[in-house]
């Protein structure tokens, strides 16, 4: 847990966590207490690791063509 903690910071990862911080001083301050909850959620994102701070909702775009034209050739039968 520790060694997922400390590596693998990446520009996305620290987004989640200082907007989780923000979202949760101004859930304060404001005094909605279901946005801690929130906050709660995308700081330990970017803590964590998990859901879309880890690269996970990346999804390749990647085209492979499925029909594959080949060349047939046939035996004439006699």
């Amino acid at each position: 847990m520790k060694q997922r903690i400390l590596s693998g910071w990446n520009f996305r990862r620290v987004m989640y966590l200082l907007l989780g911080i923000a979202l949760i001083a101004q859930s304060i301050m404001i005094q909605q207490w279901m946005g801690i909850f929130i906050g709660a959620y995308f700081a330990a994102m970017g803590i964590f690791s998990f859901g879309c701070a880890a690269g996970n909702c990346y999804t390749n775009n990647t085209h492979q063509t499925k029909n594959k034209v080949e060349d047939i050739t046939y035996q004439e039968v006699k």
